[in-house]
């Protein structure tokens, strides 16, 4: 190996290093620190001198860089590890197909090159600095077309294995066709028809990789969407059912008004005949159903009453302690379907929630620390949406589900606040999703913030 073939080797590998780091940290929208750069592409070039003098098969030393690539974007990225996977294999095939259609195009031309040697290693430089450009190009166009997220992982096989095949078929061309090139062929123009059939394979492999890469979005979108919409559709049918409930209390509480005075001459003729055991049983149905028709907590929204009390009754029957203090915009600018959007998948999260922490305490003996778990804001947080009657459930050993909701000037601010495990807060869903798009619809916000065992979502809503 002389020292151009070194030189070229190694301005290579560090190029080409650099572009699989930064390729991929765009690609999953988490970024490396320097020094994993440099302890990269030292490791890359040490491997590469190593197999290069022991003359290990290429293969293994393909294998051992994904190896390696996929331990940095899996444990010091901290990306999932079908996404570290698929974004590997997608950086070393971009690369092996550069390096592939590259050597198509030297097999080409280069009989016309031999016996000129100045024109020769020219030619490799050159062909070397072209292979870097092409590299280039192609991840900039999978990064501004492309990106791999925690909301893609259901679908990542779908991507995964045409990119997989695509890989092995470019391996199995290099190690065949360009690991060893005879003097004979390049003598001679009779294989020139059979590396310009490689180089158009591999040309049609690349288009392949990038309309593989759009449809895989579209389907993703696609089932994005259609979740979407489900959800939404199953929102509706849910504000149905609060309206159709919130009219039917509205009958029932006129119905009682209208026979109210009835009801208290009843009442005044047994107090009169001085019948007080059947005044007091009287008293205790009319109390029943008084009781029936009132809310746990009336916002002046019939919906919102309804959805409330509907949630509000879950959370007491699992043992899930609940305080709100809400009080819902006078006007109708906050339509009521967004409002069930809102309250129905911010509450739907947090029951689920803290049923979770209640199912695994269940099943063990020893009280468990998240039970314990309060607010972990500090004392000017915790008033933001905390009376000062709420205190007490800061100590207490049941999930809680705190609710604020009040007018700021212009805006109308929503905070869902409940028990938590204390890991990292996952990926949106699609409950979520829909959240942050009503929030958007009022140019507004949706923000989450978690400490330890405490979970908030706080909504902003511009209603001018």
């Amino acid at each position: 190996m002389n020292y151009l073939t070194l030189f070229l080797n190694l301005f290579t590998l560090t190029m080409q290093g650099m572009m699989h780091l930064i390729f991929i940290g765009r690609l999953t929208g988490k970024t490396l620190k320097y020094r994993y750069f440099a302890a990269y592409l030292f490791l890359l070039n040490l491997m590469e001198l190593f197999f290069s003098a022991f003359s290990v098969p290429a293969i293994l030393a393909i294998g051992a860089e994904l190896l390696m690539l996929y331990t940095i974007h899996r444990f010091l990225s901290k990306n999932h590890p079908m996404i570290s996977l698929t974004a590997s294999v997608l950086a070393l095939y971009i690369t092996q197909l550069s390096f592939g259609m590259m050597n198509a195009i030297e097999v080409i031309i280069l009989p016309y090159f031999l016996g000129k040697t100045t024109l020769l290693y020219l030619l490799i430089f050159l062909s070397a600095i072209l292979t870097c450009v092409l590299c280039f190009c192609c991840y900039h166009f999978l990064v501004k077309n492309l990106s791999l997220n925690e909301e893609d992982i259901p679908y990542i096989e779908l991507l995964l294995f045409p990119v997989l095949f695509f890989f092995f078929i470019e391996l199995y061309i290099l190690q065949t066709a360009y690991s060893i090139v005879p003097v004979h062929i390049l003598d001679s123009f009779t294989h020139t028809g059979k590396h310009f059939l490689l180089l158009v394979m591999q040309a049609l492999g690349l288009a392949a990789l990038f309309c593989t890469q759009y449809a895989w979005q579209r389907t993703c979108r696609s089932f994005q969407t259609q979740a979407a919409l489900a959800s939404l559709t199953q929102a509706a049918q849910a504000q149905k059912t609060y309206i159709a409930e919130a009219q039917m209390r509205d009958e029932q509480t006129r119905a009682f008004r209208h026979d109210i005075r009835n009801h208290l001459s009843v009442l005044h003729g047994l107090l009169n005949t001085e019948n007080l055991e059947a005044a007091q049983s009287y008293l205790q149905k009319l109390e029943n159903i008084s009781s029936f028709l009132s809310f746990p907590c009336p916002t002046g929204n019939p919906t919102i009453d309804i959805l409330l009390s509907e949630k509000l009754e879950r959370a007491k029957n699992c043992g899930i302690s609940t305080d709100i203090s809400l009080l819902l915009p006078a006007n109708d600018v906050i339509d009521d379907f967004d409002l069930c959007i809102i309250f129905s998948n911010a509450l739907d999260n947090a029951i689920n929630a803290c049923l979770s922490i209640l199912s695994i305490n269940s099943k063990t003996s020893e009280p468990s620390p998240f039970l314990h778990a309060k607010p972990p804001f500090s004392a000017d947080d915790q008033t933001a949406f905390l009376t000062d009657d709420q205190t007490a459930h800061k100590n207490s050993e049941q999930p809680f589900i705190h609710i604020l909701g009040e007018q700021q000037g212009d805006f109308y601010r929503l905070e869902f606040t409940n028990t938590c495990f204390a890991d990292p807060i996952p990926p949106m869903g699609i409950g979520l999703k829909n959240i942050q798009a009503a929030a958007l619809k009022y140019h507004g916000a949706m923000q989450t913030e978690k400490k330890g065992h405490c979970f908030c979502l706080h909504v902003l809503l511009n209603i001018r």
